[in-house]
Order: structure tokens, then sequence, then C-alpha cells
């Protein structure tokens, strides 16, 4: 069915940039100097100390709005199921962190504690990230080995493996926040944009392989030493493989029983989300169960299944991070400050769009850095948010972070009180929860057929980074990932589409006319669209591009044609040259350049003065000479999508027009950015061969004066002539 369209027509002056800033003055803007910048961030008010406060504090903002009535029963709620997830997933985490599980307890309650006055995001439920806890986890098993001496620090003396271990996974976390908050002092926020979504599926889909491999000793009941460095997963395999025959069956049949259950109870809350006031707390449940059986029958002793065993009741002393540590552990801390932070603010953006509030980069990397430092100083290991738990949060009322604290204070109960009771947990249930959970990372596979029809560079992004933080480790992996993923930025700019663009018939629209039928090319004009910035990198790939449009080199047609002038005027000096065409003819094949031949000489404009009449190189020539024929005599450069242009591309681009011109083809500019023009003024780029008058404001002025110059043959009626500006 036909569409109604509205018409618009526009009456104004064909206008280049001299033109439109003769009729038009521009406003000349007082700008800002960098002392003028560093005085405006120094000054201080009473507005800017409360907008300060409002930042640095955002609990205040939101308090002031917090309806008792309609939120408070909803977090309340939120925070008891939350919590109780946050405590089964901080003894799991805590196993991928190579600590005794009760650690885990203290990473639910002490960063949450300093979030809930520090974040901007009301939703996200901070505590342990399996992907972070892996990330310390490495390190831990770097210094702290099972099967070797510990790394030669002095904070190590005296001490059990367990508590290095804690000292170092303390150690990392503190390092880690000290990035986290330096980061966000320094605002520097915005450097999760260079973490695309397809980098960080990618990454998270190789850490939960990583998780999946670190957990399978738990689920089969094996001794297998914690293994890092590069093909770390490969060696753990191999290990894995040769002790297969002494599984565990009580282990192997109760982590697969655990994992059949809460796999289809979570599908089923997935499926009738919509009628369930609150999901099913399915991990909470079977814990309770396994804890009661284990403890029942004394799978210990029984079956030789190795438990959580000793809990630690209440809370120890703050401790100071070990500063060699912190030499060992730089290079993992902070791929792992990035990495953390920038989960948390992808999770906290989607529930801040999905609820109508804004959120903060930089004061999201103040408050998981001053979280991170403050629970590492009371033990606890890198704290993010984990996309399950806050989606619990979400789903169960929680409106705002009371239901976080809510949740620590469930930590805290356990800890103070009940930890004893999980003492005889088997290790394999947890272990079993937490492969459980790796549905959706793992499930992320899926996006490399998607990704493979959609865009094949994204494509190798994703399976470059998977296979890098596969084989190399999470924080080699990471870098790879991200050094591939700025490649094709670069590949991206240095390589753009170019296109040569033909006019639609009926507008003033150029589009490329290889997608068009109704189109319409004056004989003699070329447009010539470059669709990204132009730059030391892609001058060159510009010129040559242009060339190819174009369909001559314009160096090379020059020194033809000085070339051909050196015999004219060689021969007219002894007064026997005859410059008809049969004239020509004759000259050129009875003649030869024997002369030396000085290519800068060749290079200069042809110098046409000492003729006596003009010569036409498009005419037919004889066949001893050979002079590219040019059938253009315009060619009209869309800057339209040119952002900007550094020293080099100005230096390489006056060259290019200025071959062109030499061989008498006008080349205009059209769409010029102002700021371009701005910078291309203050470079000394126009003299008095390229001038602003080959700069126009649209395509469609320079093709109007091109035809008005040239006085192009058209149809009656043809577009580009009746088209009015």
């Amino acid at each position: 069915m036909a569409t109604l369209r509205k018409q618009y027509a526009v009456d104004r002056p064909l206008y280049s940039e001299d033109t439109f800033a003769e009729d038009h003055n521009k406003v000349v803007r007082q700008r800002k100097t960098p002392l003028d910048h560093m005085k405006e961030y120094l000054t201080c008010d009473s507005k800017r100390v409360k907008n300060v406060g409002l930042s640095l504090l955002p609990i205040i903002g939101w308090m002031r709005i917090y309806r008792v009535r309609e939120w408070l029963l909803g977090d309340v709620v939120s925070g008891i199921s939350t919590g109780m997830v946050a405590i089964m997933q901080g003894l799991a985490f805590s196993l991928l962190a190579s600590l005794p599980p009760s650690y885990g307890l203290y990473t639910a309650f002490f960063p949450v504690l300093t979030y809930f006055f520090l974040g901007t995001s009301r939703h996200i439920s901070v505590g342990s990230f399996p992907v972070l806890s892996l990330m310390v986890g490495d390190v831990v098993t770097r210094l702290v080995p099972e099967d070797g001496p510990a790394a030669n620090i002095t904070g190590f003396y005296n001490l059990t493996m367990d508590q290095q271990r804690v000292i170092v996974a303390s150690s990392v976390t503190f390092l880690m926040g000290i990035f986290q908050l330096a980061m966000g002092l320094l605002q520097v926020g915005f450097i999760v944009v260079y973490l695309s979504d397809t980098l960080v599926s990618g990454f998270t889909t190789a850490a939960a392989v990583h998780i999946l491999v670190s957990q399978l000793k738990f689920v089969l009941g094996l001794h297998v030493p914690g293994i890092s460095g590069p093909l770390a997963l490969i060696y753990t395999l191999e290990e894995i493989f040769v002790q297969i025959t002494s599984t565990n069956i009580c282990d192997l049949v109760m982590s697969i029983v655990i994992m059949v259950v809460v796999f289809i109870v979570k599908e089923l809350n997935d499926r009738y989300k919509a009628k369930l006031p609150v999901p099913i707390p399915i991990e909470v449940i079977v814990t309770i169960i396994a804890c009661g059986v284990s403890y029942g029958f004394n799978f210990e002793k029984t079956f030789d299944v190795a438990i959580v065993g000793k809990m630690v009741s209440g809370y120890e002393s703050p401790i100071a991070p070990n500063i060699e540590v912190f030499k060992e552990s730089a290079v993992e801390a902070f791929p792992a400050a990035i990495v953390g932070f920038a989960v948390a603010f992808s999770v906290a953006k989607v529930y801040s769009i999905k609820h109508d509030y804004t959120i903060d980069g930089n004061q999201e990397l103040i408050a998981f850095g001053v979280s991170n430092i403050f629970g590492a100083s009371f033990r606890s290991f890198a704290a993010s948010t984990a996309l399950s738990r806050t989606a619990v949060q979400e789903s169960s009322g929680g409106r705002t972070q009371v239901a976080g604290l809510i949740s620590a204070l469930m930590a805290m109960i356990v800890t103070l009180a009940l930890g004893f009771l999980l003492e005889p947990l088997p290790r394999a249930v947890l272990g079993a929860l937490v492969i459980v959970n790796l549905k959706g990372m793992l499930m992320q596979f899926r996006e490399i057929l998607y990704l493979w029809r959609r865009d094949k560079i994204e494509c190798v992004v994703w399976v470059v980074t998977c296979l890098a933080a596969i084989l190399l480790g999470l924080d080699l992996g990471l870098a790879v990932g991200l050094g591939i993923e700025l490649l094709t930025v670069v590949f991206r700019t240095q390589f753009p589409r170019c296109s040569v663009l033909a006019n639609i018939s009926g507008t003033d629209l150029y589009r490329d006319r290889k997608d068009y039928t109704q189109i319409f090319e004056p004989q003699g004009v070329k447009i010539f669209r470059i669709p990204s910035p132009i730059f030391f990198a892609n001058i060159d790939f510009f010129k040559d591009k242009l060339i190819e449009a174009v369909g001559f080199k314009p160096l090379k047609v020059l020194r033809k044609r000085n070339k051909a002038l050196r015999k004219i005027k060689a021969l007219q000096q002894k007064g026997d040259v005859n410059l008809t065409e049969k004239g020509l003819r004759d000259l050129f094949s009875q003649t030869t350049d024997k002369s030396h031949t000085n290519m800068e000489e060749m290079d200069l404009p042809s110098d046409l003065k000492d003729l006596p009449s003009k010569i036409c190189w498009n005419a037919e020539l004889p066949a001893s000479i050979s002079v590219p024929r040019v059938d253009v005599h315009s060619v009209i450069l869309d800057f339209s999508a040119v952002s900007f242009m550094d020293i080099s591309a100005m230096k390489g681009l006056k060259a290019a027009l200025r071959e062109f011109i030499h061989i008498d083809v006008n080349v205009y500019v059209a769409s010029c950015d102002p700021y371009i023009l701005e910078t291309l003024h203050s470079c000394m780029f126009f003299d008095d061969e390229i001038q602003t008058s080959l700069f126009f404001p649209t395509v469609h002025d320079a093709m109007l004066h091109v035809l008005e110059n040239h006085k192009t043959d058209i149809r009656k009626g043809n577009v580009v002539k009746d088209t009015r500006l």
C-alpha cells in the first residue's frame, strides 16, 4: 500500500563556505583555557558543596524520597530472600577463591555496608561474584599452593595454610579496591566503554569454563592441587583424568541429584515468575536437606566425604594488607578491578533504565573501591555483583539498598549464631550449586552463530577472547581480548568502506551508486565519500581509494603530460613545430626525447604559457605518445562522516588536492565539519591553489556549482537541475 508522504521545498541561494560566511555571521565564542577550567574546578560555594555531598553520599538522595509504607515491606522480604541466596553463594564461591567457606559470609556482609551509603544503584546485590572469586583464587593457589611451599613472604611466618591464603586473598582485594578508588577519584569511569558486550560475553563464558573445571574436584571427591598460569585448565583436566578412577561415588551421586533438582526448580521459577510472589529458594532448601542428611548419616566418616568443617564463629579483628603480596599480585589485581566494576556497572545500568533513575560510573568506582578496601580489612575477598542474586533482590520486591542491608544482617546472623549448623555440609553440594548456576554464562556459546551471521569481526573478538581466557588464564585472556577489540576499531577506521555517490532522482540526496537504479550521474563528475576520520594511519588508504574511484593516478597523468610538453617545447625552439592534430602526430613519430628526465620537474604543474595554442589532452594523440585520458573534470569529496583530521592527514589531503588541480581537475569538499575547517585555517592549509571557495556546506551545493560552471548537458526535467535548494 502506498504511503502518503509530505512534500517540502527550500528556496535558498547556492552556497559555498565563503558565501555562507558572508550571509551569516558566526558568533565568536570565547573558549575556556586550561587555566579557566582549573579555576572553575577549584571554585567552592555552597551549591557545589551540596552537589559534592549528594554525589559522594547517594543515600541522602534516595532516603529523602523513601516511601516507608510502600517500599519497606518489599525491601524486607527481598532482603531476606536475597540474604539466603547470598549466604549460599558466599559459601560456594569461597571455594573458587581457594578459601575456607566461612570467609564467603564475610564477603556477603562487609562490602554491603559501605555500598549502602556510597552506591548509586538501588537494586544490585553486592557480594561475591564467581569470576572475581576465581581470579583471586588463581593468585591464592600461585602464592600458597596445596602441594608445595608457599611463596617467600615475610608475613607468612608461623601461619597455617588457610591463614596464609586469607592474607593473600584480602591483600589482593585491598589492592583491587585501591585501583577502583583511584580510578573513581580520577573520574575515569568511562573506561568501561572499552569493554564491549561481545568482549564481556566471551570473557565470562571462558570464566564459566574455568569455574566448571575448578569445581569438578569437589563434585568427584578428588584431591586435585590448585594450578594457576597459562594452560592451567589443561593441566587441571589432566590431573582429574589421571585420578578419575578414585572418584567418590557418594559425592558424585549427591552432586548429580542436587544439580538436577536445582536446575528443574530454577526453570520453573523462570517460567512461572509472574505468578510466584518470591522465587523458590531451592539453593537454601537443598543446603538444609544436605546438611541434615550428612549429619544424620555421618557422611564424613562413613563415605569419606569432604565437608565444610569448622566455621569461624563471629568476626575477627581487622588486619593490614601485606605489601609483598601487593607486589606479587598487581598484574592480576588490576584486571580484576576492571572486570568487577564492568560487570557491576552493566547490571546496575539495566535496572536503572528499568526503574528510571540515574547511576554514576565514577561514583560506582568509588563505592566498590571503598567496599573492597573495607571488606578486605576484615578478611573478605573481592566483591562485585551477581546477575542471579540481583534478579532475586529486584524480582522479590526490593526497591532500594535497604534490601541489601537486610541481606547483610542475614549473613551476620549466620556468622554469629548459626554457622555451626553448616559445618556438616558436604563441599560437593557447594560445588554442585556453583556448576548449576553457570547455566546462564555457559549458554552464551550460542552467541557465536548469531555473531557470525550479523558481524564476523565481532564474532572474532568473542572467539579470540574466550579461547585466550581459557588457555592463557583470565588476566592474560582479558588483555588479549581488549587488544583484539582495539585492533578491530583500528581496522574499521583504517580501512573504511568508501563509496562513489550518485544523485537519487527527484531529490537532493546522494547515495552509493551501487545500491540504487534510479540515479543521476553527470558526465565528468565523481562524488567520493569516506565514512571515517582521516588520520595518519588511513590517509594513504584514502588516496588509493580516491584514485580507484576516479580511474586514474593524477601524478602519473601529470608526469606524462609534462614529458610530452618537453618534446613540444624542444621542437618549438627549432621553429618546426605544428600544433595541429596532424602536426602533433608527425612530431611525436619523428622525435625521441634523449634528455635527462628530472622527476622533480615532472611533478610541477604543466607550463603552457609559451605554447601558441592550448593542447587538448583528451584528443586523439599519436601512437608514440602515451598520455592517459582523463574524462573527469570535477571531484566532490563528501566529508559528512569525517569527524576529525590530524596534521599528517591534512598534509596528505593537501598533496592529493594539488595533484588533481595540476591536471585541471577541480576538487570540491562538501559537508566539512566546522571544527575541521577551523583546524585547516589554523594549520595554514589554504594557499593560492587550495582556497576556501572549494568548500561547500552540502554535496548538492557543490554539484550545482559544478553543473553551472561546466554547463553539463542535462535532459529537460532532470532531477539535479530542477531540484530546488
